[in-house]
C-alpha cells in the first residue's frame, strides 16, 4: 500500500523521492535476497531487465506492469552489486530499445553506458558540525568566492589518464583551501557520454559520473571540502538532455520525457532534447533530482545551468518557429511553475540551500520570492556585468575612457537581484582568449591588467566566481582535453600572480566591507564613478560591523599622480595594493597612510594619492 502511495504521488507530480520508488533497489522478499526494478514506460508494449547476468536475452527477466499509468517492474533475485543492466522496452511498433535506467545511481565508464546496480547506503559522513553551522548563516552576508572547476582537467597523469575522486581528495582539497576560495564549484557529473559536453548533456541524472571513481567515492571528496570549511556547489542541467539512443529520448518509443509540442520538443541548435515541464512525472523526476543530489551527497548547493533556455519559448528560435503561451506572450509557463515547485521544496528541506540561476535576461525576477512573482532562487549569475568588463578589459588603455560606462552600469542594476559576478569556462574557450591573454598591452601590463580587475571584481558589491586556471594566468584558453598548466607557476611573473589570487582571495574572505551588505546601498556608495578620462574607478565598501574600505581602481596604462580622493575627514591605511613588488607590480606606492583633510584650493576634505598605472588599491579607515 505504501509503495501504491509512492506510485500515486510520481503521477501527480509531487513524489519528491522518486528515486527511492523508481530505479534499482537491493531488498528482501519472502527470505530472499535480490534487487527490485521499476520503470516509468507508458507507451511501451513490454519491457525486460537484460545484463550480463541473462546474457542481455529481452526473453527473460519480463517486467509486469503494476499501474495504468506505465510503471514496471520485477523482483530478480541474487543479483549482487556492481551487475551492468539495461530495460529492453519492446515499442508498440515492435522495436526493441536498449535503455539506460533513468533512476540508476552508477554507470558504465563511457564509451560503455549501462546502467551498474549500486548501493549508495553505508557511507560514514563527518561533516554534521559543518552543516550544522550553515542552518545559522544568512546566505547573503557570508563570503562566497567560488572556484569554478572542470574534474577532468584541472590535472591530468601524464599519460593523458583522469585523477580520480580518491586523489582529487588529496590535491585538489588542500589547492583550494591554500589558495582562499570559499567554495568549489563543479561543472556538471552526472553521467555524461561525451567528453566534449563538458559534462552539459546527461544521459544518467542520477548516477555520478564513474570517469573518476565510485560515488561513495565522491561522497569522501565532498566531506574532504567540509572538513577545510569549503562549500560545495554542483552545476545541474534541467534544461535539456541528449539524444543519445541508450539516454532519455523517446525512452518508450514516443516523446516521453521530452515535450509532446514539436515547437518546444528541441534546441536545434544544440541538438538536445528539452524536458516537458508540464507533465508531473517529469516534474517529479527533476525536482527528486535536485533533492537527491543534495541529500545523499551533503552539497551545499547547485547552479542551474541555462535557465533563460527554459524560461523562454521563442529562446534560440526564430519567429514562425515558436507558438506563444496562453496569454499570447513568450513566457514558458510550465517552466515558471517548475522553478516555483522545485525551489520550494529544495528551501523546505534545505534552508542552507544555494541555488543559483545562470540566467541573462532581466524580464523575470529570478531571485525575488515565489511570492512576489519571482522565481525563488537566492543567487543570479550576472552576466550583464560580466560581458561589460570583459569587452572594456580587452580595449587598450589609451581608448578605454570611451567605454568607462561598462564598469559604472552594472550599478545601476546591482541590487536588483542577488547577483553571483562571474568569469567561468565559457569565457576562456572558442576563441575568446585566456582572461590573461585578454588584457592588453606588453607582458607586464597583462598582469598588471588582471590584478587591477580582480582586485576590481572581489570589491564590486555580489559574490564571485573565477574559473580555474585564471588564478596563475594561464595563457592558453582551456582545453577539456587537457589538464591546466601549472608548469607556468615556474615562471615568475605567473608565480605571482598566483600569489597575488591567494592573498586577495584571503582580504575579501576576511573583510565584512566586501561582502556582509551585497544586497543595498548600505554596504556601497561613490566616491568618483565618472573619472572616464582617467581611466579611474573610486568608491566605499562598507560592513555590518562598520569596517569602511575605500577602494580605487585604476585601468589608466600611465600612472596617475597627486590624484584627489574627496573622502570624510579621517586617517586611512593602504591594507592591500595590487602593484606590491611581491605580485609583479613596480612597487611605486611607498606612503601607508593618509590623512583626509579640507585642501585650500577647493576647501573639500579629501587627500592625495600617487596611483601607479593598472592598479587598485584599498586603504581602511581607522579613524
Amino acid at each position: 500500500m505504501k509503495e501504491d502511495y509512492q506510485g500515486y504521488l510520481f503521477h501527480q507530480g509531487t513524489n519528491y523521492n522518486a528515486f527511492k520508488y523508481l530505479g534499482a533497489h537491493f531488498k528482501k522478499v519472502k527470505g530472499k535476497k535480490g534487487v527490485l526494478f521499476r520503470v516509468w514506460a507508458p507507451n511501451a508494449k513490454g519491457v525486460s531487465v537484460v545484463g550480463s547476468f541473462n546474457n542481455w536475452n529481452a526473453e527473460t527477466n519480463k517486467m509486469q506492469l503494476i499501474d495504468d499509468n506505465g510503471v514496471w517492474e520485477i523482483f530478480i533475485v541474487g543479483l549482487t552489486e556492481y551487475s551492468n543492466y539495461k530495460y529492453a522496452i519492446r515499442t508498440q511498433d515492435e522495436r526493441l530499445l536498449y535503455k539506460a535506467d533513468p533512476y540508476a545511481f552508477y554507470s558504465e565508464p563511457a564509451p560503455s553506458n549501462a546502467s551498474i546496480v549500486y548501493n549508495l547506503d553505508g557511507y560514514r559522513w563527518k561533516d554534521g558540525e559543518y552543516l550544522e553551522n550553515l542552518k545559522t548563516k544568512n546566505l547573503l552576508n557570508i563570503p562566497i568566492n567560488i572556484y569554478e572547476v572542470n574534474l577532468a582537467s584541472w590535472k591530468r597523469h601524464d599519460d593523458g589518464s583522469y585523477y580520480t575522486y580518491k586523489e582529487l581528495k588529496k590535491e585538489l582539497v588542500k589547492y583550494v583551501k591554500e589558495m582562499n576560495y570559499t567554495h568549489v564549484e563543479f561543472m556538471p557529473l552526472s553521467e555524461y557520454p561525451f567528453d566534449g559536453s563538458w559534462g552539459y548533456q546527461v544521459t544518467g541524472y542520477y548516477s555520478i559520473t564513474s570517469r573518476f571513481g565510485t560515488p561513495k567515492q565522491f561522497m569522501e571528496l565532498v566531506d574532504a571540502f567540509h572538513k577545510e570549511g569549503i562549500g560545495v556547489i554542483l552545476d545541474w542541467v534541467p534544461a535539456h538532455f541528449p539524444k543519445d539512443e541508450h539516454g532519455l529520448m523517446e525512452f518508450d518509443g514516443k516523446p516521453l520525457y521530452e515535450n509532446q509540442g514539436v515547437d518546444r520538443q528541441e534546441n536545434w541548435r544544440w541538438g538536445t532534447r528539452l524536458f516537458d515541464y508540464g507533465r508531473e512525472e517529469i516534474q517529479s523526476f527533476l525536482v527528486s533530482n535536485a533533492i537527491f543530489l543534495l541529500e545523499k551527497f551533503h552539497l551545499d548547493g547547485l547552479r542551474v545551468d541555462a535557465v533563460a533556455s527554459m524560461l523562454y519559448l521563442d529562446y534560440d528560435k526564430e519567429p514562425g518557429e515558436w507558438i506563444p503561451n496562453a496569454y499570447g506572450n513568450n513566457k514558458n509557463l510550465e517552466a515558471i511553475a517548475f522553478f516555483h515547485k522545485l525551489n520550494k521544496e529544495i528551501y523546505l528541506r534545505f534552508p542552507y540551500a544555494l541555488m543559483m540561476a545562470e540566467e541573462s535576461t532581466a524580464d523575470v525576477k529570478i531571485t525575488g520570492t515565489i511570492e512576489s512573482g519571482g522565481l525563488g532562487f537566492n543567487y543570479k549569475w550576472n552576466m550583464g556585468w560580466m560581458n561589460d568588463v570583459l569587452s572594456y578589459l580587452e580595449v587598450d588603455p589609451l581608448f578605454r575612457k570611451h567605454h568607462h560606462n561598462k564598469l559604472t552600469f552594472s550599478m545601476m542594476y546591482a541590487f536588483n537581484e542577488n547577483f553571483v559576478l562571474p568569469i567561468s569556462h565559457d569565457e576562456v574557450v572558442h576563441g575568446k582568449k585566456s582572461l590573461l591573454d585578454k588584457m592588453p598591452g606588453s607582458y607586464e601590463d597583462k598582469f598588471a591588467n588582471n590584478r587591477a580587475f580582480l582586485g576590481y571584481m572581489l570589491a564590486h558589491p555580489g559574490k564571485k566566481l573565477t574559473f580555474m586556471g585564471e588564478e596563475f594566468g594561464q595563457f592558453k584558453e582551456w582545453a577539456y582535453k587537457e589538464g591546466l598548466e601549472f608548469f607556468m607557476l615556474n615562471y615568475p611573473m605567473h608565480n605571482k600572480l598566483h600569489y597575488y589570487y591567494k592573498d586577495a582571495n584571503a582580504f575579501y574572505k576576511n573583510n565584512e566591507a566586501f561582502y556582509s551588505i551585497d544586497d543595498g546601498w548600505d554596504g556601497f556608495s561613490w566616491i568618483n564613478a565618472d573619472d572616464s578620462d582617467n581611466n579611474i574607478l573610486s568608491f566605499i565598501r562598507k560592513g555590518k560591523n562598520g569596517q569602511e574600505i575605500i577602494v580605487i581602481v585604476s585601468f589608466n596604462g600611465a600612472d596617475v599622480n597627486d590624484y584627489k580622493i574627496n573622502i570624510n575627514r579621517g586617517k586611512y591605511k593602504v591594507v592591500f595594493n595590487s602593484d606590491g613588488l611581491k605580485y609583479g607590480g613596480s612597487g611605486k606606492l611607498k606612503k601607508r597612510i593618509f590623512n583626509s583633510t579640507k585642501t585650500k584650493y577647493d576647501g573639500v576634505e579629501g587627500f592625495k594619492i600617487n596611483i601607479p598605472k593598472l592598479s587598485c588599491i584599498y586603504l581602511e579607515k581607522l579613524i
